[in-house]
């Protein structure tokens, strides 16, 4: 029994590391983890099934240990970014301001071929069209078009447009991001005076703050839970 538990967690780590070798176009609509999931547990239920000789037990153990594990891991993530990155992967933005971002682009193993389909499938045949192209850790491509190529609506008749930046995450979940916090060229005594105008005095007290460029934020304190 121990054996098979344990033969059973190794395997699971191994294919989630191979799937995220693979790079994120084979991933599909589902994150590793839950992709890995409904791979061996498809397989997992199929051999008890199949094979009478083999004891129920011995395929129901194998399930409820990776149905655990799932758990254990998605609380994991919840509670740490680096771990969540590493399992779940992180957005890549291919498209910046009408360029291909090469080296982006080779890392995620995308090719020309697929990143024009893709655009082609959201209506944008000129990339020169295009702010921000981010391949998501889904598999799906995100396109935000510049200003000046957004569908026409009333407020935009109204006000002339104005070019949107890509906001940046600064608190995720009580914990500051400081990279991304440098990246905007903001400072610790910013954030400060930003979180006590919002009526909070520590980052803990966020789930989210996120700022652009322009200096648009968005802002959500924590919930209590239950």
């Amino acid at each position: 029994m121990i054996v098979s538990l344990m033969r059973t967690v190794i395997l699971y780590l191994i294919v989630i590391g191979g799937v995220r070798l693979m790079g994120k176009r084979q991933v599909g609509e589902l994150e590793p983890a839950e992709l890995v999931l409904a791979m061996m547990i498809s397989d997992l239920a199929a051999v008890p099934m199949q094979e009478y000789g083999i004891p129920l037990l011995y395929g129901v153990v194998p399930i409820v240990t990776l149905l655990c594990l799932t758990m254990l891991l998605s609380v994991a993530t919840m509670r740490s970014v680096r771990l969540r990155a590493l399992m779940c992967g992180k957005p890549s933005i291919v498209v910046q301001e009408g360029k291909l971002r090469q080296n982006e682009m080779r890392k995620v193993r995308m090719t020309i071929d697929e990143l024009v389909e893709e655009l082609r499938l959201q209506g944008v045949t000129d990339l020169t069209q295009v702010q921000y192209a981010i391949l998501e850790t889904n598999g799906d491509l995100s396109v935000l078009l510049k200003a000046e190529h957004q569908p026409v609506t009333a407020a935009a008749l109204a006000h002339p447009p104005e070019q949107e930046t890509l906001p940046l995450v600064l608190i995720n979940d009580g914990r500051v991001l400081t990279d991304n916090l440098t990246a905007l060229g903001l400072e610790e005594r910013w954030l400060q005076k930003t979180l006590r105008a919002f009526g909070v005095q520590s980052p803990r007290e966020v789930f989210l703050l996120s700022a652009d460029r322009a200096g648009k934020l968005y802002f959500a304190a924590k919930e209590d839970a239950g």
